[in-house]
């Protein structure tokens, strides 16, 4: 097997699943487990960034450090990394063949085989932590076994969203992400709505697990291409990215390290070089005149507002080219993003899970549609050459869009 044939056996496997008969089975099976100190992470929105940001000023502090992100974007070996350093193709695909036959007796789904092989992989290599972030919601997810060795684990936002898996209101959503909490472990939570803080704060006393609700950032303001910010009892630190929205995750990740001080102690150095690490892809991410952003629910798409002053650099008209997924609500992210965008251009891509013509067949009428994405990008830059185009609507389409803008545009 090679890693084109492995990624054709993702892609044929990735069917969606939130159940446990088919995980569970295969776990006790095989007697699987994790043997690495673990942070988890879940959390509507921003898991993928806190994590990052954990990782590095653990990393900067000297540790080594496995992480675990999904989805992936070009290739699954960014999924599964230590010290930021991808697994091999070599180690992912001796990992896949020792097990291909159970994978195939249990049907287990790509999320899960990935779960396993990282899991293996971080096994073999034996860092000192493991940085873990949740698929979807918390107490169903694969990320989440039964005797996952966890250190603490992090909420970092709860809102509506996955409503036919993870529940239909907010303490339901909260429920299931709370099932991460484990007995006697530390849980640090974002700034939550009453409802999902009243949930987990339940579940914390529950498991006799210490709550932590993450402090207040001051300060915040931009500097050319990074954010400066206090966070108690830091002065002036500072991120690389354009988007305020990081800060928050930031803020958790700096009380996270708090938390674990006394076992895992990191100096102030460390902290600072560590939150100076590279701003993740597809988060208000600029290519000339064109930023791309992979907002995909109303809490995100909120967030991404309150970046316009930004993105508009100076009162510049933006022009939107959108594209999601089918069970996207864009019955509010749409009418948020008109409120400011001088333009919106719905279109599509190839995914099975993308919205088609008909999809949008409510929204048309305020909002044209090109079934060629690469053509709406096109025509909305050869249009408005002076103007600002922010390409949007979610993670798949983003990083679709990103290669067309920066591999065939060069921009």
């Amino acid at each position: 097997m090679n890693k084109a044939e492995l990624e054709q056996y993702f892609l044929s496997h990735n069917y969606p699943r939130y159940e446990r008969e088919h995980w569970d089975a295969f776990v006790a099976a095989i007697g699987f487990h994790l043997s690495v100190p673990t942070i988890h992470v879940t959390g509507t929105n921003g898991k993928g960034t806190t994590s990052l940001y954990i990782a590095s000023i653990y990393q900067a502090a000297g540790y080594h450090v496995a992480t675990f992100n999904s989805p992936f974007f070009y290739h699954p070996n960014e999924m599964m990394k230590i010290d930021g350093a991808e697994i091999s193709d070599a180690d992912l695909i001796r990992l896949f063949l020792a097990h291909q036959k159970d994978f195939e007796k249990y049907d287990l789904s790509s999320f899960e085989i990935q779960v396993y092989l990282a899991y293996s992989y971080f096994n073999e290599k034996k860092p000192d932590l493991a940085v873990i972030e949740v698929g979807m919601g918390g107490i169903l997810d694969a990320t989440n076994l039964d005797d996952l060795p966890t250190i603490l684990s992090v909420i970092t936002s709860v809102s509506l969203e996955h409503t036919a898996q993870l529940g239909r209101t907010v303490s339901e959503i909260a429920e299931s992400k709370g099932g991460i909490i484990k007995e006697n472990t530390p849980v640090l939570v974002g700034k939550l709505e009453e409802t999902a803080d009243t949930t987990l704060r339940e579940l914390a006393r529950r498991h006799k697990s210490l709550y932590d609700v993450v402090d207040d950032y001051h300060g915040e303001h931009l500097v050319g291409s990074q954010f400066h910010f206090d966070y108690r009892p830091y002065r002036d630190l500072r991120i690389n990215s354009h988007a305020n929205y990081q800060l928050k995750n930031a803020a958790l990740a700096l009380e996270a390290v708090k938390l674990l001080q006394e076992s895992y102690p990191v100096k102030e150095e460390a902290v600072r070089k560590g939150l100076l690490v590279a701003a993740p892809i597809l988060r208000l991410e600029k290519h000339h005149n064109v930023w791309i952003d992979g907002a995909h629910n109303p809490e995100a798409v909120e967030a991404l507002m309150r970046c316009f002053s930004t993105i508009s650099e100076n009162g510049k008209p933006v022009h939107v080219v959108f594209a999601s997924f089918k069970d996207k609500n864009i019955a509010l992210e749409l009418p948020m993003l008109g409120k400011d965008a001088a333009s919106i251009t719905l279109t599509t891509f190839d995914h099975p899970r993308a919205r088609d013509e008909m999809d949008y067949f409510l929204y048309e009428a305020d909002y044209p549609f090109n079934p060629d994405y690469k053509k709406a990008i096109s025509e909305a830059l050869a249009t408005y050459p002076d103007d600002i185009v922010l390409i949007c609507g979610g993670l798949a389409f983003a990083a679709i869009a990103r290669s067309y803008v920066a591999d065939e545009l060069k921009l």
